[in-house]
């Protein structure tokens, strides 16, 4: 019996802390009718009509305010330059400019590109108080902003790669 537990745990383990990247589709946004790098109207679109454009686990965190296991995404320790977008709508959201090595083991910025790419909204869930960022076009869960980053800003917004879309400068 307790073999059997132990590969189910391990099982688990091992499905839930592999890498996650958005599938080639979502890259290319073939589905996604409200994607759009140029467009900055704020858009009005149901949880239900996002279900069923976004992959699962982009839903989940855009839509549901989930989270990625740290250290898991695409863009925790990149440092690839050019300019990050939202995966949901593809808002422009920061530069790599702003981006720094904060070993907290998700994406980590000083500042967004404007600041009326993202809204912040108070989050007392799960027995924190903090600030959560949400992208200011599509309304979709991005991460949370603290107050230990670098200067010249001193906060650090802590971004979920699943809901980040980059763009290498020169493309």
């Amino acid at each position: 019996m307790m073999r059997i537990l132990a590969i189910i745990i391990l099982m688990f383990a091992v499905t839930e802390c592999k890498p996650q990247s958005k599938d080639t589709e979502m890259k290319e946004h073939k589905h996604n009718p409200y994607y759009s790098r140029t467009d900055t109207t704020h858009l009005n679109v149901t949880d239900a009509e996002w279900k069923k454009i976004l992959p699962a686990e982009v839903y989940r965190v855009a839509r549901e305010s989930g989270t990625e296991y740290p250290f898991t995404g695409e863009y925790w320790d990149s440092e690839a330059k050019g300019t990050y977008y939202c995966a949901v709508c593809g808002n422009k959201l920061f530069r790599s400019t702003a981006k720094f090595a904060s070993s907290c083991g998700w994406p980590s910025f000083f500042e967004s590109v404007n600041p009326d790419a993202v809204n912040y909204w108070p989050d007392n869930s799960m027995g924190m108080s903090r600030i959560e960022v949400e992208c200011a076009r599509c309304d979709s869960h991005l991460g949370h902003i603290f107050d230990d980053g670098p200067k010249p800003t001193g906060k650090r917004y802590c971004m979920n790669s699943i809901v980040l879309d980059f763009e290498p400068d020169g493309k």
